[in-house]
């Protein structure tokens, strides 16, 4: 994926961001990953794999019998996920930078391709959800994980959030993309060819703790891609932004990520 297409800040910011979101998803992506079958000694393809915290989780789950290729445009990023990953003792994984809209004849064949808040982000998701499919091998899986940027949880109810969500997906409609993709993961996994396809929905929420940034913190990182687009000002930003943070220790306020749909297929043929 190229950076003009991304609206979310990139470098050791967005790296930030990513790592407490991170933390907020674990649960849920754990669990699914577990629904979708992923096992010891599988060969496993992270698309969009960001500062490598899912490729770690994978290379974790597929022992040393496995192995696990992560991939990202953005080089800061991928250099954090090398450090990181070899300071917790994993030899079986690796990270390379590279664009996913372009041919990703070089990368392995894989039992898993996974991919999480990247086809939000492609004007062409289509595309490069065939390549993906491409890269499963015979009866081996694909599974993504993806924003529906309108549905959050937020009680009472807030200007300020309501403002993020509204410049947030305006953002990226500007730029092509599609921050409300989630409910149609599963269809494009159906026209994709794969079968067995499922789905379902995780969305943390709650009245304390660090999952309440991840708002007030995904509007810092996509500040400079609103400004650029003339949606907002500055001080229009900075007091969203202080609202929010706001929001996030107040205790008697109910808030939740974006709704995110989980959904899996299989790639027909003989399971690996």
């Amino acid at each position: 994926m190229e950076a003009g297409s991304y609206i979310i800040r990139g470098g050791l910011p967005g790296r930030e961001r990513l790592r407490l979101l991170a933390r907020v998803m674990r649960p849920a992506t754990l669990a699914l990953l577990a629904r979708a079958g992923v096992h010891g000694g599988m060969d496993c393809l992270d698309v969009g794999c960001g500062g490598g915290d899912v490729t770690t989780e994978l290379a974790r789950l597929v022992g040393p019998a496995g192995k696990v290729t992560g991939i990202d445009f953005d080089p800061v990023k991928v250099e954090i996920a090398r450090e990181e990953s070899a300071a917790f003792g994993l030899h079986n994984l690796q990270f390379q930078v590279g664009d996913v809209r372009e041919d990703l004849s070089s990368l392995p064949a894989a039992d898993l391709v996974y991919a999480r808040f990247l086809l939000s982000h492609l004007p062409a998701p289509e595309a490069v959800l065939g390549q993906l499919v491409a890269h499963a091998r015979p009866g081996g899986l694909v599974v993504l994980e993806d924003i529906q940027i309108s549905g959050h949880v937020v009680h009472p109810p807030s200007w300020a959030h309501d403002a993020f969500v509204d410049l947030y997906l305006r953002t990226g409609r500007a730029r092509g993309a599609d921050p409300e993709i989630g409910p149609k993961l599963p269809g494009l996994l159906q026209a994709a060819g794969l079968v067995d396809v499922q789905a379902q929905v995780a969305q943390p929420v709650g009245l304390q703790g660090e999952m309440k940034l991840v708002s007030a913190m995904t509007m810092e990182t996509i500040a400079d891609a609103v400004l650029a687009a003339g949606l907002a000002d500055h001080a229009r930003i900075d007091a969203i932004v202080d609202e929010l943070r706001r929001m996030a220790g107040d205790p008697a306020t109910l808030v939740s990520i974006a709704r995110v749909v989980q959904s899996w297929g299989r790639k027909p043929g003989p399971r690996p």
